[in-house]
């Protein structure tokens, strides 16, 4: 396994020196779940703050392009692309957030920041409802380009 490459030889946080890399494509794909009660299902087209859904895609969207000024050893992208999606399920919302730039360094943690605060919002827009809502499986489902390659999570 290779060290954790944010950590110069004292042991202090750093920022990585990517400027020897390569600017390529490079794409990340996320996801995570907001577990909701049916109640709060079926009350989401009837929200007084407006749509639950949209709000919580549109703050995900804002929230990829703010990634570095919340993750402190993150590298400010200019992002060539962000899609955030809601899919309904039975038992709650799937987030999806697919990042794209032409950088020197990937986009993994502005995919995650986008379905991160996107269940965020989707919480807040709400909790008036039901304070039990479970946000979990926030997870990096794919990322492309640069010079580790591509990494596809293993179906769990």
């Amino acid at each position: 396994m290779a060290p954790l490459s944010h950590y110069d030889s004292e042991g202090r946080a750093r920022m990585v020196d990517v400027s020897d890399k390569v600017a390529t494509r490079r794409e990340a794909t996320a996801t995570a779940f907001v577990a909701l009660s049916p109640a709060v299902l079926n009350a989401l087209p009837h929200n007084s703050k407006g749509n639950p859904l949209e709000v919580a895609r549109i703050a995900g969207i804002q929230a990829a392009k703010r990634a570095s000024d919340l993750i402190p050893m993150c590298h400010p992208l200019p992002l060539s692309f962000i899609d955030v999606a809601m899919e309904m399920r039975p038992d709650g919302v799937r987030i999806h957030a697919t990042a794209a730039t032409t950088a020197n360094t990937g986009v993994e943690m502005e995919a995650m920041t986008a379905v991160s605060i996107a269940a965020l919002t989707l919480y807040d827009m709400c909790k008036a409802l039901d304070k039990g809502i479970l946000i979990r499986e926030i997870a990096l489902e794919h990322k492309s380009g640069g010079k580790s390659g591509e990494y596809r999570r293993a179906s769990s």
